[in-house]
């Protein structure tokens, strides 16, 4: 056996040598993973450690509740009990310092990060601008600051400057709590999930044909009757109108908009299940096939029809014609309207294959008025766009550019959400499973973590000018998810790239450098015990 000369073995202790040493601290700010893309960024060469001795110091009183929203997002990894101070002047050394001031090149959603060896100053014109800012801020500090418990440091940030504000205005994800019911705690950890990447709007499908998910205190069957089941049989659920104005209140904390949605006229079989005044006859097979049959007994309350429990479309419809129909939706409406804060509300509309056309386009057209009479903004799926809606509407893209290019020309505002890239709930490939277990569907289209990035807003829709587009919203439909853990592999990774679809210039963006950012996600996501799905499309770094 050969020994290794000296300078082959002198060679190999330096290059492992080299290999273990530590990396030294983060000094380039540009080269930080946050996800979104801020619009600009500028690094200074230096960092700030975030000690036992740091300081959060806010403006002003109304400041107080995002100063200690930090220190709690910091305490569980650090250990640290960072206080939080009022102060109407920047402090010294060692010190986070929050201030709201007018700046013209930001808008209420935009905010300035100025990071020095010595202090961190946050900047924005509004409350919202803060807190957005401090999701870049956590996201400059190691994955780890995400953990639960006390992990070991040092905690340091690179220097620089940044400025941020969104492309769009409407940057929303829909979860869908009828076909399969999802806790309150459910809600509320997927708001901070999406606030994290500075989404802001949480689109709630409330009632569908196999559940109804809100209480109506009126209507009390509706949930007593009509919330007891779910796809596949399952026990389904309710918020009580006390729980629904928690998860507002909690929603509102993270600046995230919640939209309540009602599906009108169609899809409605669990308040048709729930009462029967509201039936005119319409019957159901147990394969969900509909047939019209209009009651021969004169005087005879229609029959409510059967909980359903499947997955098919289409087959239900209240009836313009019913006395009973219109009381139904002014006291749903009216309840709903008012205990949410949020300026909208969702009348659904789609797929009503059952029914007239004619019928469906009146429905629409009193939807409206109620609608606005309760002082709220409708909005609807694509299909309304056949009613009388105008620049006080808006449209919710998800199949028809027709559909879309309609609204454009009635003048109403679009929020778009194309199923083929845009679709939470499409499966990524022929093999998605999770727990051994097939989720996901793919009647649109398959959507890779590439494909769900590599679109633009401005032209999913041919031929609509950018002043009618609202933003996006990522739809997750639920029939095939039941649980906490399948809802995040479902959405994640996926949602942070709607997120800076939605926030960061369509000039500035490129899947090759957005995937490297991605990647180092992973590390952050398994912090925050997210169930994410390893695409294979990127390297990830946990």
């Amino acid at each position: 056996m050969r020994l290794i000369g000296f300078p082959i073995l002198f060679f190999i202790v330096l290059l492992i040598s080299f290999s273990c040493k530590p990396a030294g601290p983060p000094t380039d700010l540009t080269k930080e993973s946050i996800i979104p893309k801020p619009v600009s960024v500028a690094k200074t060469g230096n960092s700030f450690e975030l000690d036992d001795d740091t300081q959060i110091y806010v403006e002003h009183d109304s400041l107080y509740f995002l100063g200690q929203y930090l220190s709690d997002r910091f305490k569980s990894a650090t250990g640290f009990s960072i206080p939080v101070k009022i102060r109407s002047e920047a402090p010294g050394a060692g010190t986070i310092f929050l201030t709201t001031k007018p700046d013209q090149n930001l808008d209420f959603e935009g905010y300035a990060l100025i990071i020095t060896e010595d202090y961190i100053k946050l900047s924005a014109p509004e409350l919202h601008g803060i807190f957005n800012g401090i999701q870049t801020l956590r996201q400059l500090l190691p994955a780890i600051i995400e953990s639960v418990t006390v992990q070991k440091g040092p905690w340091l940030i690179s220097s620089g400057v940044i400025r941020d504000y969104p492309a769009y205005h409407w940057r929303g994800s829909m979860l869908d709590v009828a076909r399969h019911f999802f806790s309150v705690e459910d809600v509320k950890r997927y708001i901070d999930l999406i606030s994290h990447y500075k989404m802001n709007v949480l689109h709630l499908h409330l009632s569908d044909d196999q559940g109804w998910r809100i209480e109506i205190k009126s209507w009390p069957n509706l949930t007593n009757y009509g919330g007891k089941t779910e796809v596949g049989g399952g026990e389904g659920g309710f918020y009580t109108q006390e729980q629904y104005s928690d998860i507002v209140a909690y929603a509102k904390d993270r600046f995230v908009t919640i939209v309540p949605e009602i599906d009108l006229p169609g899809h409605i079989n669990a308040a048709l299940a729930s009462y029967g005044e509201l039936n005119g006859g319409t019957v159901i097979s147990k394969e969900g096939k509909s047939s019209e049959k209009q009651s021969q007994d004169i005087g005879k309350e229609p029959q409510r029809q059967k909980l359903y429990t499947g997955i098919d479309v289409g087959f239900s419809t209240l009836r313009i014609d019913n006395p009973s129909t219109f009381k139904f939706v002014e006291d749903v409406i009216r309840e709903i309207c008012a205990i949410t804060p949020g300026p909208y509300f969702h009348i659904g509309g789609d797929e009503a294959h059952v029914t007239p056309k004619q019928d469906y386009i009146s429905f629409i057209n009193q939807f409206k008025k109620i609608v606005r009479k309760n002082k709220k903004k409708m909005i609807g799926w694509e299909e309304i766009a056949q009613a009388n809606i105008d620049e006080e509407d808006i449209v919710q893209h998800w199949k028809s550019t027709q559909y879309a290019e309609k609204a454009a020309a009635k003048l109403s505002q679009i929020i778009m959400s194309p199923s083929k890239v845009a679709y939470l709930d499409m499966s990524y490939d022929s093999a998605t499973k999770f727990n051994g277990k097939k989720i996901g569907t793919h009647w649109a289209a398959y959507i890779e973590v590439d494909s769900a990035y590599s679109w633009k807003v401005s032209t999913a829709a041919p031929g609509i000018y950018k002043d009618y587009l609202l933003g996006l919203e990522a739809p997750l439909w639920s029939e095939t998810i039941s649980t906490m853990d399948e809802l995040e592999f479902l959405a994640f990774p996926r949602l942070p790239g709607y997120a800076e679809i939605g926030w960061s210039p369509e000039g500035n963006r490129k899947w090759s450098e957005y995937r490297v950012r991605l990647g180092k996600h992973g590390a952050r996501m398994k912090a925050m015990e997210i169930n994410f799905y390893r695409s294979p499309k990127v390297e990830w770094v946990e």
